[in-house]
């Protein structure tokens, strides 16, 4: 099948430019998809956001089975997307492939590590994109770029035939800009399980890290839910006065941990080139010792319990999906530190519970994108999807 597609967001890596149809007749039939390149797809290379990598790493002998899933259900693939190096940022900048074009608000950044996912998607040249979420690398290209993402449930999708970056952390996802796309996919990739959600539940010290534009968007989102479930909010810190910079930090000390566990010995035998801030990371995570990855693990488990038991299992929680708009451009690297280090203080929250969050697309009143997320309990996905929908369309 020949490749048809002109890309005018700079959204496809070099080699990631071919086409596989799906199977007629299935319930994805006439949808097209891209996939990050983090997924496995049989007979062609898996770059990782990095040329080192797609030098150093064989052909994939089969599809990753989510594509696979997705071919079988009808969809046919338009090819691999960028993504940030090893998944490793938040910011949508690779140092070898470029910055994708956010076609939703041009002079920002799309955000990564989902980068290409998000441009492709927010352009229209595919219908839905594959993505991941380890610290919020699709929650937050859907808020910059005005799509629906989703962190799934941790180990509720398989992560097999896909690179790693934090194991414990990592998630398979996909965007979408319209939700009746997003749905339709959630069918095919997420189980039916039951949810009734009864309790909504505002935290506080999430919206009190992001900007002001989300302040009307979340007070929005809260009130439609509430009225939706006839429920009124409990506001309340999640971290129970824990400075959620705190809950970051555990987060960061262990993804650290398991990511130089995963790719350590490559990176030290290798020696690949990798950009600035992604290198950066990397060598920090050569220095977390296992010591304070036990210790952080510890933390971690007492976090995970505590969300869990808040959310019980039947609330709903809102929270802002990043901390800021998109940055611009060419913003200061450290303004972008800064926000970056707000908004996985917010992500982290979800990451660390391994719980499922909806980012629904939202704006400000000049139009730029933003997102609010619902929170849920593990494996709440496809109803929570569905709850998002409805509250998008009330809020129409």
């Amino acid at each position: 099948m020949n490749f048809d597609l002109i890309d005018t967001v700079g959204a496809w890596v070099p080699h990631g430019r071919f086409a596989l149809p799906g199977r007629a007749g299935g319930p994805l039939d006439g949808l097209r998809f891209a996939a990050k390149d983090l997924f496995d797809v049989a007979g062609h290379p898996t770059g990782a956001g990095n040329p080192d990598w797609l030098a150093s790493h064989p052909l994939p002998a089969r599809h990753s089975p989510v594509v696979a899933q997705l071919l079988d259900a009808g969809a046919t693939l338009m090819g691999k997307v960028l993504t940030d190096e090893l998944a490793y940022s938040l910011h949508g900048d690779n140092a070898h492939y470029g910055a994708p074009l956010n076609q939703r608000a041009p002079l920002r950044v799309t955000g990564g590590s989902s980068s290409g996912s998000a441009a492709a998607v927010a352009a229209r040249l595919v219908d839905f994109a594959l993505g991941t979420d380890t610290g919020g690398s699709t929650r937050v290209p859907a808020s910059y770029c005005g799509l629906w993402g989703l962190r799934s449930t941790h180990g509720l999708v398989t992560a097999e035939g896909m690179v790693p970056l934090h194991p414990g952390f990592d998630t398979v996802t996909w965007l979408a800009r319209d939700p009746e796309v997003f749905e339709r996919v959630a069918r095919v990739l997420l189980p039916a399980q039951p949810f009734q959600p009864r309790r909504v539940l505002r935290l506080d010290d999430a919206w009190a890290l992001a900007d002001a534009a989300f302040a009307d968007p979340l007070q929005q989102v809260l009130r439609t839910l509430a009225a939706q479930l006839a429920a009124a909010p409990e506001t309340m810190d999640v971290a129970a006065g824990q400075p959620l910079a705190g809950w970051r930090q555990v987060y960061a000390t262990v993804g650290a941990h398991e990511g130089w566990q995963v790719h350590g010995d490559w990176i030290a035998s290798r020696r690949p080139a990798f950009g600035p801030a992604v290198a950066a990371r990397w060598q920090a995570a050569s220095q977390v010792s296992d010591a304070a990855a036990a210790a952080a693990r510890v933390e971690m488990a007492a976090i995970a319990q505590g969300v869990r038991s808040l959310l019980g299992d039947d609330g709903v929680a809102v929270l802002p999906s990043a901390a800021s708009l998109a940055p611009l451009r060419d913003a200061d690297p450290a303004e972008v530190d800064a926000v970056r280090l707000r908004t996985m203080a917010i992500t982290c929250i979800a990451g660390l519970a391994g719980l499922p969050q909806v980012s629904l697309p939202l704006a400000t009143p000049e139009g730029v994108p933003l997102g609010v997320s619902l929170l849920g309990p593990a494996g709440s996905d496809r109803a929570l999807i569905g709850l998002a929908v409805q509250i998008h369309a009330a809020l129409a």
